[in-house]
């Protein structure tokens, strides 16, 4: 007698452990469901097995060959372009059935008595046997009548709850006469309860259903995969399990090593070539694969554990799957129902929330929380904020789903009740994340103002104004085209402060968010002054006079990344003539390739035109670099000094703020005015901060952040920026090259070392021990300070990446050169020590 082994499923509801298996190779006590079935097979005398595949059937192939290890014969029928579904996939090798023969699922878990029900199909002499169960909720079945004589009189394949009419079910399993067969068509899509039994029915073809009293699980969903594990080790169900039993409920793979100081309650399955560490802790019910590592007091309570799988030190595991090759790091927690899919990484002391699934090949950062599922990112962070905002992969980290949740958390914040100013880029996917998030917002009783398509300096000078308790900007980030940058800002503009973002955080990941009832739901109102509130604050803090008299000319390009430009319109106000270059807007965000091109093209448009300067602006009107009137590029280090240096001229013993790693030729400009310099964290929240609190503030930034005028609003703003170098190049009666002559000579370099997140904490401790308090700095970073000579050298780690960065600072270019060689070394060796690896890569 022959059997079909059904075997094309993909699994989909258990998922992710089938998004590289097919479901018949799911292991159950670390072997294949589909060995278990071919075991029950071969128990029964049916050794020639047909297995039909669709899904990954490569898998399938290569674990069994030709069934020859097993004691039995495989022959493989391969669904090439499309499923045929059940009953369709049998037909198409009716050639190979010529005699009685039975139909089984390979994704299910049975001890069938299939001798018994072949003898009762042959007594009847039956067209077509269907194994049948008694379920208790026999729903998402299909369910079965039969009459006195077990014959089939009715048959309803998974009804509705309200048209249930028996408990016994089908299970998949068929004993067939080759000519049921003729009632199929070929090559085409059918199914046997579908379409094969009504119509059997129907021609009076004589079907029964034979009860079987024995144990049968469809493994359907995820907690059923981790039930049928607990009822095999209970004995519910007769498989055979592949390791000797130790003592009774211990079964144990050979080279396993089990720590003395390990506790087992039984039944515990444990696989081969595993450690299990000391003091671990292992509960009835756990099933661990070959070749897994168990660290010492880890706490394992019933999980389901695939082969090559590592377990960290005191890490802490609840009825949840982890899937083949998958590490958890020490103090990490996986709770119940969770899964960490093939190949995936759970960080240090991060825990994965009840239920949640985490795809694949995916890294889950130390002291990270995750409450909903990783599908389509690498990466769920450690935090929602990093150096600014929230950002990430655009429609994959940062998803519509993702932004209605964030919305709601940044709410329950905030008072029921309280209007919040929302605004975005003019990208679709802003506009996208824009209308999700304020769905959140209103969800918790939040009203909003839409503010709709416009720069972030304009949403940043209006939110006093419109008195609202605080601000949403979506935008595309200014670092990688790829990712969506979400700024959340204060009552006065400002980006919100750590603690604020630690609530946001709070909120989100303990999903404890606020719900309104229908009348609180928040309302959306829109501002049609929003270019008013600009221009009239605008022109309150320029000279107009200046400007007309400048009779400047000035090239803007926008890099195709803003259409209908503001500045120009208000310049023109002034009298002064700006060209605009590339003022529409590309899908496709320029690559930094590009953007230098462009920058290439605007000097050579300046110098053709006789301008007084050009300006590439950039990341929604808050940077920008500028072209001299020769053509050449002014930006980073040199931008920032000579911004400070033609503010400061207008404006002498004034304030400066600027981010701890610019150079110190800012020093040296602001001893020429008996002007202060304020240095602050380099992040843009920092700056914004300290340029509102600190009187006397007249500049702050750096060119690789933007520059903010705090008289006029408190963040960067570019459009404004230029405003004023027309106006202070007039005032001064200077060109750009002439003020760039005027800067002084510092030398400034950087220096980039991969470092592993766990380690950039005792490195930074390491380099506060090993030197002296009275030469350390310790505003971000930690840095070295010469005061004589304006020598110092910073190691700034950075916020968002596993890196660290290496400033040097002197008028002494060997002195740069020598420092950074010394501390790039330094970083090498602590690493190394740490990590017992070879050198880090540098960037």
């Amino acid at each position: 007698m022959r059997a079909v082994l059904m075997a094309g499923g993909s699994g989909t509801r258990l998922r992710p452990l089938t998004c590289d298996l097919p479901k018949p190779m799911v292991p159950i006590l670390n072997r294949p469901i589909a060995e278990h079935i071919i075991n029950l097979l071969k128990q029964h005398n049916i050794i020639e097995i047909v297995a039909t595949l669709h899904y990954l059937p490569d898998v399938m192939r290569e674990y069994f060959h030709d069934g020859s290890d097993l004691g039995v014969q495989i022959t493989y029928a391969v669904e090439e372009d499309q499923p045929l579904g059940t009953a369709g996939c049998v037909k198409n090798i009716a050639e190979l059935l010529d005699q009685t023969f039975l139909v089984i699922s390979g994704d299910s878990v049975t001890d069938f008595d299939l001798t018994a029900a072949i003898e009762f199909h042959h007594r009847k002499q039956s067209k077509a046997t269907l194994i049948l169960t008694r379920m208790p909720n026999p729903i998402e079945f299909g369910v079965v009548i039969t009459d006195e004589n077990q014959r089939i009189r009715r048959f309803l394949e998974k009804p509705a709850t309200s048209e249930v009419f028996s408990d016994t079910v089908n299970t998949g399993t068929y004993i067939l006469e080759p000519e049921v067969l003729e009632y199929l068509p070929y090559d085409q899509e059918c199914d046997f309860s579908q379409d094969l039994f009504p119509l059997l029915l129907e021609k009076d073809e004589p079907m029964y259903g034979f009860i079987a009293n024995n144990y049968w699980c469809d493994i359907g969903h995820l907690d059923i995969y981790r039930e049928a594990h607990y009822d095999v080790l209970m004995g519910k169900v007769k498989l055979k399990i592949p390791y000797p039993e130790r003592f009774p409920g211990l079964w144990v793979g050979e080279n396993t090593y089990i720590d003395e100081t390990a506790q087992i309650e039984t039944p515990v399955l444990i696989g081969r070539n595993c450690r299990i560490g000391a003091r671990a802790q292992i509960e009835a019910g756990t099933v661990i694969g070959d070749n897994v590592t168990i660290g010492a007091d880890a706490n394992i309570k019933r999980p389901i554990i695939w082969n090559g799988a590592i377990i960290g030190d005191d890490a802490h595991l609840r009825a949840c799957v982890i899937a083949r090759g998958a590490r958890v790091d020490r103090r990490a927690h996986v709770l119940e129902g969770a899964v960490v899919g093939s190949l995936s990484s759970v960080g240090e002391e991060a825990q994965i929330s009840p239920g949640v699934r985490v795809w694949p090949s995916k890294k889950i950062e130390s002291g990270a929380t995750l409450n909903i599922n990783l599908i389509w990112g690498n990466t769920a962070q450690r935090n929602l904020f990093g150096q600014r905002g929230v950002q990430g992969l655009a429609n994959i980290d940062i998803t519509p789903e993702f932004a209605v949740k964030l919305g709601a958390a940044f709410g329950s914040t905030l008072k029921p009740g309280s209007t919040v100013a929302v605004s975005r880029d003019q990208r679709p996917i802003s506009r996208m994340v824009t209308r999700s998030l304020v769905a959140g917002l209103m969800s918790v009783g939040i009203d909003i103002i839409n503010l709709d398509a416009t720069a972030i300096p304009i949403t940043r000078t209006a939110i006093p104004s419109l008195k609202v308790a605080g601000g949403i900007h979506v935008r595309l980030s200014p670092e990688r085209a790829d990712y969506l940058l979400i700024e959340f800002l204060d009552h006065k503009g400002i980006n919100i402060t750590k603690a604020k973002e630690k609530k946001i955080e709070g909120a989100y990941f303990k999903e404890d968010l606020r719900r309104a009832q229908i009348p609180e739901i928040g309302n959306v109102s829109y501002t049609i002054d929003l270019l008013d509130i600009y221009s009239i604050s605008f022109g309150k803090h320029i000279n107009p006079e200046v400007l007309r008299y400048s009779n400047a000319k000035v090239v803007i390009d926008y890099v195709y990344a803003v259409s209908g430009a503001i500045l120009p319109q208000l310049l023109a106000k002034f009298g002064c003539d700006a060209v605009v270059l590339n003022a529409s807007l590309n899908h496709t965000a320029l690559s930094v390739p590009e953007r230098e091109n462009l920058l290439d093209q605007l000097g050579r448009v300046v110098e053709a035109l006789r301008a007084n300067f050009g300006a590439q602006v950039y990341a929604n009107g808050e940077q920008f670099m500028l072209v001299d009137e020769t053509g050449s590029p002014i930006r980073g280090e040199i931008l920032t000094s000579l911004m400070v240096n033609m503010v400061l001229t207008s404006h002498p013993r004034s304030t400066v703020v600027v981010p701890v790693h610019t150079s110190a030729a800012i020093e040296q400009i602001a001893r020429r005015y008996d002007a202060k310099v304020i240095r602050t964290k380099a992040n843009p929240t920092a700056l914004m901060e300290a340029c509102h609190r600190n009187p006397n503030v007249v500049l702050g930034g750096s060119g690789d952040m933007g520059f903010i005028f705090p008289q006029l609003h408190p963040g960067f703003d570019a459009m404004f920026s230029i405003a004023k170098i027309i106006e202070m190049l007039t005032t001064q009666e200077r060109s750009l090259t002439q003020v760039r002559a005027d800067l002084p000579h510092v030398v400034h370099r950087r220096y980039t070392v991969r470092c592993p997140w766990t380690i950039k904490g005792g490195l930074m401790r390491h380099l506060v021990e090993t030197h002296s308090p009275e030469n350390l700095e310790l505003i971000d970073g930690v840095k070295l300070i010469n005061y004589q000579d304006d020598n110092w050298v910073l190691i700034l780690p950075d916020a968002g990446e596993p890196l660290v960065h290496i400033f040097a600072n002197s008028v002494d270019r060997d002195w740069v050169d020598t420092t950074l060689r010394e501390y790039r070394n330094l970083v090498h060796e602590f690493v190394n020590q740490s990590q017992g690896m070879e050198h880090p890569d540098d960037v």
